[in-house]
């Protein structure tokens, strides 16, 4: 499905100002109210919009410590190994990826000792072969949709 202009400049809105209203969208975007609510429903239905929930800083829930630990899994166990990762409440992300491992989690936790603690319950879990862990330092640039939204939207050009 294709961002248009006019979609980009509601997802950046959405973006930059989500709590505002679909008619102080409209008006700031010069549209009827029911062209940018027919917008929005298409973008969700298109799978382009995914949720409207607020995101939290771990840090500010006492989880300062963000890891990324890279699992590797014994053949024929990823569908298990994924569904044990959805039980511990300190992995807030993971993937199946290529590469030196087959899933890719991201993990918050208290301090270094819990963050052992929350590597321990991986590796403990069926399937597990062995874990790589590397914890994040500083954020260099944080989670961003809009560049990616004006970049989509902005340029009429072929894709």
């Amino acid at each position: 499905m294709a961002v248009d202009a006019l979609d980009a400049k509601i997802l950046g809105l959405l973006l930059e100002a989500p709590r505002t209203s679909v008619r102080e969208y409209a008006r700031l975007l010069g549209v009827a109210r029911g062209t940018v609510q027919a917008r929005l429903d298409r973008l969700e239905r298109d799978g382009v919009i995914t949720a409207y929930a607020p995101r939290l800083s771990p840090a500010a829930l006492d989880h300062p410590v963000l890891a990324f630990v890279h699992i590797e899994v014994e053949q024929g166990h990823l569908e298990e190994v994924a569904d044990a990762l959805a039980e511990v409440p300190q992995i807030i992300e993971a993937f199946s990826t290529t590469g030196g491992g087959d899933l890719l989690a991201r993990v918050v936790a208290r301090d270094a000792a819990h963050l052992e603690d929350v590597i321990q319950r991986l590796i403990s879990q069926p399937g597990v072969v062995r874990t790589r862990t590397e914890v994040a330092l500083r954020e260099r640039v944080p989670h961003r949709m809009l560049p990616l939204v004006q970049d989509v939207g902005g340029a009429d050009r072929e894709r």
